[in-house]
């Protein structure tokens, strides 16, 4: 099979501790929610077992990865899901692709 002809398909995965982890998780719905009516693409909330302040959000099925990236950041500024990142820490975002 030539997969040259198939369309790049990425997923994201990033992940951040906060502050304040019963607003994060509500505000973080609420944009995967926003986003998901504007992208089509549905994102996964996990919080860590052992340490609950720190959450991961999930992307499958990412074709457009630069529109995706730049409406996943509108969305969390929009939402003020970035306010609610521990001081000093960072959204982590790690990039795969399928192979």
């Amino acid at each position: 099979m030539n997969t040259a002809a198939l369309p790049s398909v990425t997923e994201l995965y990033i992940y951040y501790r906060v502050h304040d982890t019963d607003a994060a998780i509500e505000r973080a719905h609420a944009m995967q929610h926003a986003l998901a009516a504007h992208s089509g693409i549905r994102g996964r909330l996990l919080q860590r077992r052992d340490d609950p302040d720190t959450l991961m959000e999930i992307y499958t099925g990412i074709t457009d990865v630069v529109a995706f990236e730049a409406a996943l950041a509108a969305a969390v500024t929009a939402c003020g899901l970035d306010t609610l990142i521990q001081p000093g820490a960072a959204r982590h975002v790690e990039r795969f692709t399928c192979v």
